[in-house]
């Protein structure tokens, strides 16, 4: 059993590197732009000093993030694509040169022309704005926008033509842009001039090593470093802790419950098959097992929480504790808080449970060695508990392999529904915000705990039946 265990932690190492892996891979292609979520600044916009301050205060975000390094330890692309694209600050500036590149493949001239259009987004951004010229500028401003994100020649020339036409309509502009658009489309001509696409049919290999956005989060991680939430700047496993413990507190007293009263239930309803009880208790169960939780929690707040009906138990929150509360006060305070919640968590588990528990108990006692235990005088107690039990339990144990990572990912319509803090909230609300570090922190322990569930459950079987046997092949 000991080398089968250290196997499968082995095993654990390329597993969790994949989830890692694809987890990141998901975080770094997401929508959105977790630099400007963070600074609140989607537009620039005052005079050329105004707009530069935004752009460094953004360069300083990014690295703060560690967002200014390369993606991974290596990437392979092609001859035309630049080993150092990622140093270009903004996203969507970078997603554009990336489709320049693959028209054109000529990074050089690509990148003059990114420069000079940011030379010229800079010298309108220095123009004064008055009654007279408010409305151009504006026109301007957004056609400047347009170059940072088109790659289509056919607008792109519209671009220019618009450019060209609002300029001409005032002295002062014309003199002070003029020449600088001219200069912005020569060099937009010439990248099509000096076209070199076939660059596109070569590979090529860039490795970057350790100093990369992946090794920095996989490392961090596993030092307990999950990165800044975007949503408010605090450590995520500050968000993490505060949710966790009451997702744990909720788990671990639904689970306990259901395994104390399903496993017994289930256990009984097989000794007495096909009897009135038996029919009663699946009727009962299968009721249990189809009603949606939201709406048992709807049904619970209105008749129990203070709705139409009764306002026995409260409905929201976990409830607040004073200094001055001895720890009975303080324990029935959270007690008659979490009462509803708990209910919910563990109703449909148990009704669950309890038809698996029913359904291999019957498998079991249709053996031949039940009936030769039988025959032998045994007591149906001695049958049941001893004899059958065991061998009954294996689905059970496969079901706490999947419950598991229950633990810390929570019920996202339960904890809504009574305002509990947990980690299901969190979640939801993290995600909805984009705030994806505390989303991915979530998801890798998730998968954590999984692995581990499967873990146990593979010891549990042997356990709970002999003839398992994992160190043979």
């Amino acid at each position: 059993m000991l080398k089968y265990i250290l196997k499968r932690l082995l095993i654990f190492i390329p597993t969790l590197f994949v989830i890692a892996l694809a987890t990141f891979y998901l975080s770094v292609n997401v929508p959105g732009d977790p630099v400007e979520q963070m600074l609140n600044s989607n537009n620039d916009a005052g005079s050329s000093a105004g707009q530069k301050a935004s752009e460094q205060a953004y360069i300083d975000k990014r690295h703060e993030l560690g967002l200014d390094l390369p993606v991974f330890y290596f990437s392979i692309s092609n001859q035309a694509m630049p080993k150092n694209l990622y140093e270009i600050p903004k996203k969507f500036q970078r997603q554009n040169l990336n489709q320049f590149i693959k028209k054109y493949g000529n990074w050089n001239e690509i990148n003059i022309y990114y420069n000079q259009v940011q030379k010229f987004s800079y010298l309108v951004s220095d123009i004064p704005s008055d009654s007279t010229n408010a409305d151009i500028l504006i026109n301007i401003k957004d056609d400047v926008q347009n170059l940072f994100l088109e790659n289509d020649d056919k607008l792109l020339q519209y671009t220019f033509t618009n450019l060209k036409s609002n300029i001409a309509k005032d002295s002062v502009l014309e003199s002070s842009l003029a020449t600088a658009l001219q200069q912005t489309n020569f060099d937009y001509n010439q990248i099509k001039e000096k076209a070199t696409p076939n660059k596109k049919l070569i590979p090529a290999l860039h490795w970057y090593g350790t100093q990369n956005q992946f090794h920095q989060w996989i490392t961090n991680f596993f030092k307990g470093d999950f990165g800044i939430s975007y949503q408010d700047g605090r450590p995520v496993k500050t968000v993490i802790w505060k949710a966790v413990r009451w997702t744990l507190i909720l788990s671990v007293i639904s689970i306990i419950l259901t395994y104390l009263i399903a496993v017994p239930l289930g256990i009984f309803s097989a000794a007495k098959k096909d009897s009135l009880m038996d029919q009663g208790i699946s009727t009962t169960l299968f009721i249990l097992y189809s009603l949606p939780n939201f709406w048992v929690a709807t049904l619970l707040i209105l008749f129990f929480g203070g709705g139409d009906f009764f306002d026995i138990y409260p409905a929201n929150g976990v409830g607040q504790l004073e200094p001055t509360m001895s720890w009975i006060q303080q324990f029935w305070t959270r007690t008659h808080f979490l009462i509803l919640p708990i209910i919910c968590f563990t109703y449909g588990g148990l009704a669950f449970l309890s038809r698996q528990m029913r359904g291999a108990m019957i498998n079991t006692l249709s053996q031949d060695y039940i009936r030769t235990a039988r025959a032998k005088g045994l007591n149906e107690e001695a049958v049941l508990w001893k004899h059958s039990l065991k061998n009954s339990l294996i689905p059970i144990i496969t079901l706490f392999a999947n419950v598991f990572p229950l633990l810390i990912s929570g019920a996202v319509i339960i904890e809504f529904k009574f305002t509990i803090p947990g980690m299901g909230k969190t979640a939801y609300e993290a995600l909805l915000a984009r705030d994806y570090p505390v989303v991915y922190t979530i998801v890798m322990f998730s998968a954590i705990l999984t692995l581990i569930g499967y873990l146990i459950a593979d010891i549990l079987y042997a356990w709970v039946d002999p003839r398992i046997k994992f160190d043979k092949k």
